[in-house]
């Protein structure tokens, strides 16, 4: 049976601020972000399962990168823990805001790093990540592949 890789996409508003950064994205500001998600397996061979001649159902899909990533950050801030941010971040939670404190600096690249693992220790056995795109403007995104990363 053939490998097949199947990709779906999602998208999420999220802001962010780069402390220590020597640029305008020093700043809190967010983005729309899209997240492709690439998964490689075989079609189920077995004519007696539901799920019969797909790698995975894009509903199951679906759920886990919404639990893992999209109902995570979706209009969250997402600030640095290890950074003066932190104050910014306490202030916001007392007034209600959805704030995040990543073990990261909040970049794309950093991004896509946390996402790949929380996505991969969800997937079924028979099913690896193969990669992940997330696009923060129309022009910029960070790619992660697995097989950059064995």
């Amino acid at each position: 049976m053939s490998n097949i890789r199947i990709t779906k996409q999602f998208s999420f508003e999220t802001g962010h601020a780069l402390y220590g950064y020597d640029g305008k994205c020093k700043n809190v500001h967010g983005h729309s972000y899209r997240l492709d998600v690439t998964v490689i397996g075989q079609p189920i061979a077995d004519t007696s399962n539901v799920k019969y001649g797909m790698v995975i159902d894009f509903g199951d899909l679906k759920k886990i990168v919404k639990e893992e990533i999209v109902d995570v950050f979706d209009h969250a801030t997402v600030f640095n823990k290890n950074t003066p941010h932190v104050e910014l971040a306490n202030e916001l939670k007392n007034r209600g805001h959805n704030v995040i404190l990543a073990d990261y600096q909040p970049t794309s690249e950093m991004m896509v790093i946390d996402f790949a693992q929380k996505i991969k220790k969800r997937l079924p056995e028979t099913i690896q990540l193969h990669s992940l795109k997330l696009q923060e403007t129309a022009t910029s995104y960070a790619e992660w592949f697995a097989s950059d990363n064995d």
